[in-house]
């Protein structure tokens, strides 16, 4: 067990061993996902970071301000176009982070991202209510990791 450690580790480990896909799994012991998976393995490839996009547009001026899903769409849009700066796609998103400044927004925010992520199997995710974001103008922002494959 150790060798196979050690092996990968120095990169001398056969990719058969390795899954060429992600694998997104909602175990039967969980409560049922809604629009996200519990668990993603990611696949092979290099870890992508995105930070958290906010409705600003590539002026820096706000987009919809006191609508949410305007800003909710542009979000998406900002991530949509750095995920294309490196070639990859909402497909190629394994998790994200999403903070709304208030709860009756969560409909808006769910009917919004199922429009750019895919219906099956979805990115793990993680859903936070906020006191506000860094201006108050602002009234949501998501943050996601993908992989860029080998």
């Amino acid at each position: 067990m150790r060798l196979l450690q050690a092996l990968a580790l120095c990169g001398l480990l056969s990719s058969t061993f390795a899954s060429a896909h992600e694998r997104r799994i909602n175990p039967p012991t969980l409560p049922p996902a809604n629009g996200y998976s519990h668990v993603v393995v990611a696949p092979a490839g290099r870890l992508v970071v995105i930070s958290g996009q906010v409705a600003l547009d590539a002026k820096g001026e706000l987009v919809g301000p006191g609508d949410f899903e305007k800003q909710c769409i542009q979000v998406h849009e900002n991530i949509k176009a750095a995920l294309a700066s490196l070639g990859l796609s909402f497909k190629d998103v394994i998790r994200t982070d999403n903070y709304i400044t208030d709860r009756k927004y969560l409909p808006l925010l769910r009917k919004v991202r199922s429009s750019y992520l895919p219906d099956e199997q979805p990115p793990a995710s993680t859903l936070l209510v906020v006191d506000g974001l860094f201006r108050p103008d602002l009234l949501v922002e998501i943050s996601v990791e993908a992989v860029e494959p080998e």
